[in-house]
Order: C-alpha cells, then structure tokens, then sequence
C-alpha cells in the first residue's frame, strides 16, 4: 500500500510539472520592455498553448519569394513567449496578411490580455475587405490562448506585413515546438 501511494504522489507531481511546463513563463512582449503582467500571456488566464496541425485559416495566401524561404534557418528576437528569444528557428511557412496585437478579455473570465501578438486579419471573425483600425472592435477567431476564440477585442496594432508559421525549440529547453503562429519579418535574422 505504501508503494502504491508513493507511485500516485509521484505521478501526480510529474503531471503537474508537466502541465506547469506547457508555456507558464510566456510572456507577451508589449516592446516597452516594462515586464507588466498584463502584457503576458499568463496574466491570470492561462498559458499559450501550441497546435502542431499546421492548420491555417480559410484564405491566407503564401507569400511570393518570402526573404525567409519555407525550410530555410532564421534566428528569433520574438519575445512572445519564455524562450523564444535568441532560438534558432526553422521556416514552416510564409504568408502576406495584416497582423494585429489586440487587448481581449478571454471568454473563459479573467483579467484583460493586453497586446496579444499576433493575430492576423483571416483570424477575425467576419473580417472586412479592408483591414482593421488601431482601436477598431473585433470578434477573435484564432485559438492561441484559452478564452482566445470568440473573445471580442481591441485592436492595439495593425501592420501589413509577412508573417511565419516556424518550429523551434525554446532556448530555456524543452520539446521541439511545432508550427508556432506567427512571428512577423521584422522579428526574424538570418542565421
């Protein structure tokens, strides 16, 4: 009985470590180098969690002769998330859109999530032909976060730029990350 309970303790302490290492420390660089909680991706509503499905939204088109080629090697300065900053990253995928950092309460409660980055225009609900204004109201699509999708939101930022869908693994260690959505070409270096 003994050996049973201790197994169980062991278990237990193993899965929380697990889950607890599923992207806790990822914060969300609002760029002013401030560290607010409330430009984090933890402030009191979860973590950011990772889909390796490689899916992408109805209508995002590739980008023509991207600088980062699909396959191609590229240093990361995103700071999205623990451990982004300073990976070396493989390209994945290349597409012309709008990119946004939105402020959006998580449907599933919380504090306000501030300069989210990124989402992109085909990850909006009902998007305009045109892109959205900075303060401009938005219903999100994409489900990065807990509480993302169908979250309505705020426009803090908008760019039209060439976003990447990139593997990496993190330099704090780790397992490799698939398919991140998205790093923006201004965040990414040659190798």
């Amino acid at each position: 009985m003994k050996k049973y309970v201790m197994m169980m303790v062991s278990l237990l302490i193993t899965g929380s470590l697990i889950v607890s290492g599923c992207g806790k420390n990822t914060e969300q660089n609002s760029g002013n180098g401030s560290g607010d909680s409330n430009n984090s991706h933890t402030a009191t509503t979860g973590e950011m969690h990772h889909s390796d499905s490689g899916e992408l939204p109805q209508g995002l088109m590739e980008k023509v002769d991207p600088t980062y080629p699909v396959g191609s090697q590229v240093i990361m300065s995103a700071d999205h998330m623990s451990g982004m900053k300073g990976a070396t990253a493989t390209i994945v995928g290349a597409y012309e859109t709008t990119v946004y950092a939105v402020t959006y309460t998580p449907t599933t409660g919380g504090e306000p999530v501030k300069n989210h980055k990124w989402v992109i225009q085909e990850e909006i609900k009902e998007p305009n032909d045109k892109p959205s204004k900075v303060g401009a109201e938005v219903v999100l699509d994409a489900d990065h976060m807990p509480g993302m999708k169908g979250a309505k939101a705020t426009v803090d930022s908008a760019k039209q730029t060439t976003v990447y869908m990139v593997d990496y693994i993190p330099t704090t260690g780790g397992d490799l990350v698939k398919n991140h959505k998205w790093v923006t070409e201004d965040e990414l270096s040659a190798e």
